[in-house]
């Protein structure tokens, strides 16, 4: 037992802090997350979504902090039934997503790593096997430093989780694991390579042959058969390749300016997943470096997925001399964790991405 405790431990300790750091990254995007699981569609909790930034930050400090209380084997007790309260909890969503199909990516470890509903469920499974062990060893869990230390790392782990949060919530994810990363090609990352791998399908065609409903299954094609159709299922044995960017584009009402305005040489876009609850003061910082954008020779646009009412208040609101264009919410929430953000590009590369609050750190 002794060895099965120290073997658990150090699993799940350095798992819970690697998932729960990766999402303190990026406590917004984990928010978002956490939206969805509230939305009428799924838990249907809809009167915590207004607090999801409060409870993602909360969760992802106290999944940090967990980790690092049980591999210094601060208060056993304590950290060992908020585990296994955790992992049931998870356990559940991951299960219930994954069983009844609701949410394609459970967020366990944000942009890092994409795993689906049901791998996400084994995952929280065999984590529930490792917490019982220690759950049912707990006597076994001994700190590996006298009290002072072991009370003084316990203290500091928790104020710098704070912090860490606070800190990229002010500005971005320190570390950006998004297809709209600087560096990337946003026109590469929506298009497929004309020898990427196709999707692999399994066609189940339904006749009636003779007065009794047969099954034909095919690759895709229309079976021969003599007999009157009734249905046909279809069911995918192997994904095909999936560009990275799938939902960004860059509307107006006369139809779609996404290749033609990411082609610009010199381009910036502010962008605003919703102009109405944006900051004002970011709002209004961004108003001197458009003008200086645009007598440099760049390219502005906004980008948003507000309507136009909105649109045309804030540009009244704030002077702006630039169009804003239509985008949608989901997409713009994941190409930068601010609102607004603010992007520099050339020919479709992200060269400077920058939150409202560093504005001043954008160089043109």
């Amino acid at each position: 037992m002794k060895i099965l405790v120290a073997i658990s431990r150090i699993l799940v300790g350095v798992l819970f802090i690697i998932s729960g750091l990766i999402k303190l990254n990026d406590p917004l995007g984990f928010s978002y997350k956490l939206q969805e699981y509230f939305g009428s569609d799924v838990l249907n909790i809809e009167f915590l979504i207004p607090y999801a930034l409060g409870i993602s930050v909360i969760v992802v400090v106290f999944e940090v902090v967990l980790g690092v209380f049980l591999l210094i084997g601060y208060k056993p007790k304590f950290t060992v039934w908020s585990l296994l309260g955790m992992i049931v909890f998870f356990t559940f969503l991951t299960f219930y997503s994954a069983y009844f199909d609701k949410v394609k990516d459970c967020g366990c470890f944000g942009d890092a790593l994409k795993l689906t509903p049901w791998e996400s469920f084994t995952k929280d499974v065999i984590l529930l096997v490792f917490i019982l062990v220690l759950f049912y060893g707990m006597k076994h869990i001994k700190p590996i430093f006298a009290k002072l230390p072991t009370t003084i790392i316990a203290l500091v782990s928790f104020i710098w989780c704070l912090w860490f949060g606070y800190h990229v919530l002010m500005h971005l994810p320190t570390v950006d694991f998004r297809a709209y990363k600087i560096g990337d090609n946003l026109i590469e990352n929506m298009s497929t390579p004309e020898d990427a791998p196709k999707a692999i399908q399994e066609f189940t065609w339904t006749f009636k042959v003779d007065g009794e409903e047969k099954e034909f299954v095919t690759n895709g094609s229309y079976p021969t058969v003599d007999g009157e159709y009734v249905g046909v299922e279809t069911k995918v044995i192997k994904e095909g390749y999936q560009p990275s960017i799938l939902d960004f584009s860059i509307e107006t009402d006369e139809g779609d300016m996404t290749q033609e305005i990411l082609a610009e040489e010199k381009l910036v876009i502010i962008v605003s997943y919703s102009l109405d609850s944006a900051e004002k003061d970011g709002l209004a910082a961004f108003m001197a470096k458009a003008k200086e954008a645009t007598d440099k020779g760049y390219k502005v646009i906004g980008l948003t997925a507000s309507g136009a009412e909105a649109k045309e208040r804030i540009k009244a609101d704030y002077n702006f001399d630039f169009k804003f264009y239509s985008c949608d919410e989901k997409a713009l929430k994941t190409v930068v964790r601010a609102n607004p953000g603010i992007l520099e590009l050339s020919k479709g590369t992200v060269k400077q991405k920058v939150h409202w609050n560093d504005i001043n750190d954008l160089k043109l």
